[in-house]
């Protein structure tokens, strides 16, 4: 038996807890059923599907705990309490049914978590190896075979936007099937969560997730009707409601101070990068320099340029000097500094490496970024607009979506039934 096996902190909580053995059956792969049933996550035979598995699990609970009880006896405070009612059977268990949040699990199980739809279509997976896996939730490559359609092609977009969402190539009753929780009205969400609570002797875990322009009022309606729909807990999330909080963390009270701008006040001109998007697309050159080889990353968003990564080879170059200056220019550019004064600061410093070294036709590592700069600059203007539409494409669905980084693994996660959960190495959070 789980509870008279477990180890308690305090004598306290052995006993409160071995004299009601409260257990909580739950469920996990509730948006994977639908899907295999065809039936849409916001529709109301979904919510009539939660009443009758939770029934079913709670009606049978109950048929095993008072089995249980005829064997082992109640549970010590039986006596007195709701269960002790004239021709009431005795139960071994104070409470038989929870849906708790089950990110980790779910992501060992290989299923959708809890009773959440899915976050999103796809997820970056970092292994030990130092790849990154792209996962695409396996029903729905499944669902592209059955109807036909250009499966490859499909999941390369998936991959970067997370949803089938504005996809003409996807019929519309298949994209009613996938829709992700932000595709999902509130009040469709709540529904789910008061079915399953109508069977649920504890609380049940689940995020109701809130589009970017709820309002106050809004948000006290829903607070409201979790209430009178029974509910014993809620947790909501309006979309972009933690970004904005960050963002205002480091420009002052008004919270809307642009990037090269000052407060008006005395001693306070002072610039604040803007932040950066989760999602940028760039360029990678490759330069010989006089240690090896320097690799530079130039990423831009629909501003301009926007950040510079450089990156050695095996044979080494000054790593560090090369990340310093990276960081202190993508800081700048963020800041408003244009990018023709920072080529014009580093554009032909020298280093002896380079200039003793044959072939190498650069004269410095800060010089090779002065040239990966300018490249960028000199770009044709449809090449710079198609990738901006690209990365904006992108970060409109998921930019506003992380919840902090990993501590493991320092990747972005995301809010599921309650709890901060990382789709990369399965670490989970709760409270």
């Amino acid at each position: 038996n789980v509870i008279d096996a477990s180890k308690f902190p305090l004598p306290e909580i052995e006993r409160v807890t071995k004299s009601n053995r409260k257990i909580g059956l739950g469920v996990m792969g509730f948006a994977d059923l639908l899907v295999r049933l065809g039936i849409p996550y916001d529709s109301d035979q979904a919510e009539q599907t939660a009443i009758e598995v939770m029934r079913f699990i709670h009606s049978e609970g109950v048929k095993e705990s008072q089995r249980l009880a005829e064997l082992r006896g109640a549970f010590p405070n039986f006596a007195g309490s709701i269960f002790d009612l004239p021709g009431q059977k005795p139960m071994r268990n104070a409470t038989i049914t929870t849906v708790a949040p089950t990110g980790t699990i779910s992501s060992i199980a290989g299923c959708s978590s809890g009773i959440e739809p899915y976050f999103a279509l796809a997820y970056e997976r970092h292994v030990l190896s130092g790849e990154t896996l792209i996962e695409i939730v396996p029903l729905l490559g499944e669902s592209l075979l059955k109807e036909g359609l250009d499966q490859e092609k499909i999941l390369k977009q998936v991959a970067l936007t997370g949803s089938l969402r504005s996809n003409d190539d996807v019929p519309d009753a298949l994209a009613d099937l996938f829709k992700t929780s932000l595709e999902i009205p509130p009040e469709r969400h709540l529904a789910i969560q008061a079915a399953f609570q109508q069977y649920t002797d504890n609380a049940v875990s689940k995020t109701i997730n809130l589009p970017n322009e709820t309002t106050v009022d809004q948000v006290e309606d829903i607070l409201m009707q979790s209430y009178q729909s029974g509910c014993k807990g809620i947790t909501v999330y309006r979309d972009g409601s933690r970004a904005e909080q960050v963002l205002s963390a480091g420009i002052g009270q008004s919270g809307n101070q642009e990037a090269g701008t000052d407060t008006g006040k005395p001693g306070d001109n002072v610039t604040h990068p803007r932040s950066r998007p989760d999602v940028l697309i760039g360029t990678t050159q490759k330069f010989k320099i006089g240690c090896g080889n320097l690799y530079v990353t130039v990423n831009s968003d629909d501003m301009g340029i926007t950040e510079v990564f450089t990156n050695t080879g095996r044979a080494g170059g000054c790593a560090s000097q090369s990340e310093a200056t990276s960081r202190l220019i993508s800081i700048a550019l963020r800041s408003g500094v244009a990018t023709d004064a920072i080529i014009e600061q580093i554009r032909g410093i020298r280093c002896p490496a380079c200039i003793r070294r044959d072939g190498v036709n650069v004269t410095s590592c800060p010089d090779a970024i002065a040239r990966a700069l300018q490249s960028v600059v000199q770009a044709p203007a449809a090449v710079r607009v198609a990738q901006n539409e690209q990365a904006a494409s992108v970060n409109a669905t998921a930019a506003t979506q992380h919840f902090g980084q990993c501590p493991e693994c320092g990747e972005p996660m995301i809010m599921e039934s309650g709890c901060h959960i990382c789709k990369s190495c399965g670490y989970s959070k709760c409270g």
